[in-house]
Formats: C-alpha cells, structure tokens, sequence
C-alpha cells in the first residue's frame, strides 16, 4: 500500500526556545540582558518591514 506524504511533513519541526536561567543573573546582569532582547526585537521588526516591502513590491508587480 502506498503511503501519502503530507506537504506539512516537509517542514522543518521548530522547537520553542529554551528559557533562559534568570536566578544567577543579577540586576545589572539583567538589565543588559533586557537590553539585548529590545535590540534583538527591533532586528526583527527591521526584518518584518524588509519582507513586507518586497511582498507589497511582488503583489503590486503581479497585480498588472
């Protein structure tokens, strides 16, 4: 018999990242952390903006 693959089966598995160990850090330490995560979010809503120009850009382009 054969078996069927479904195109979900083709992605990869994206597992959730693990948490970061909070209770050795100190306050400074966690302030600078906090620090990395608010330029680590702004990179990708840099990211975000990027593709939605060239999505915007390729829709517009087809839409003729």
């Amino acid at each position: 018999m054969a078996q069927t693959m479904d195109a979900d089966e083709l992605d990869p598995v994206r597992k959730a990242p693990a948490l970061k160990n909070l209770d050795p850090m100190s306050i400074e330490e966690l302030g600078d952390y906090i620090g990395d995560l608010e330029a680590e979010i702004e990179r990708v809503k840099q990211a975000i903006s990027r593709k939605q120009a060239v999505k915007a850009g390729a829709e517009a382009f087809f839409k003729r």
